[in-house]
């Protein structure tokens, strides 16, 4: 197959390829901002008038049940480990999911827009899978976006300073709360992603013989030009 390459730049110009390199941009975007995010809120343990600072510590992909923090004890005794509540990996780790694959399939429809175009336009079914392609990964944005924004929503919650000292008691104040503006852009790029995915299934349908009448779609896989 590595025979018929043939890097042509062209397509880049046209809106099919166009907003393919935009939709591998912001999918990386999309995962890189949720994998490996590290996360910490701050509150106050109050002992003898004395504010005792403890962080808690979340990650990708929030088993809040599994990350503990240290609680100080004020009648003197040892610090004892409490855990985070919640468990938002499925969420997170579909999105991620959807935005890696979305990335490997932007790059192989990258390198056959930019190597293989003849074989691409001259084939049917080259366009129509891979129009049914993109048609599932706008679906797939929307199911994992939706899924992850809820997610989102329910870690600033569990992990809030305000929630964290209702669990702590009178003895405990609430601190800084954690940052979670990479998450939030993390959300966004997803329902971009979504409007690009959806977008670009028009221009690669007109790349189909859905689109094209009988007698272009001959001239077409007959490599002629279509007649007047």
């Amino acid at each position: 197959m590595m025979s018929g390459f043939s890097l042509d730049l062209g397509p880049l110009k046209e809106p099919l390829g166009f907003i393919r390199v935009l939709e591998w941009i912001f999918t990386i975007f999309a995962f890189a901002t949720t994998g490996g995010y590290i996360g910490t809120s701050h509150f106050f343990v109050v002992c003898n008038n004395t504010d005792i600072p403890v962080e808690a510590h979340f990650y990708y992909p929030f088993r809040l049940q599994s990350e503990s923090y240290r609680l100080p004890m004020c009648n003197g005794s040892q610090s004892k480990d409490t855990f985070l509540q919640g468990d938002y990996s499925s969420s997170a780790q579909f999105f991620v999911c959807v935005g890696v694959f979305g990335f490997l399939y932007c790059t192989a429809t990258l390198i056959l827009y930019l190597g293989y175009q003849s074989m691409y336009r001259q084939n049917t079914r080259g366009p129509i899978v891979d129009l049914a392609v993109t048609a599932a990964f706008a679906f797939l944005w929307l199911v994992s976006s939706s899924a992850w924004a809820k997610g989102l929503t329910d870690v600033k919650v569990a992990t809030s300073p305000d929630h964290l000292v209702d669990v702590c008691g009178e003895t405990c104040k609430a601190g800084d709360f954690p940052s979670m503006g990479r998450l939030n852009a993390s959300v966004i790029f997803g329902f971009l992603n979504l409007i690009l995915w959806v977008g670009n299934c028009w221009f690669i349908y007109k790349e189909t013989p859905f689109h094209k009448d009988p007698e272009q779609q001959a001239a077409v896989e007959g490599g002629a030009a279509p007649g007047p």
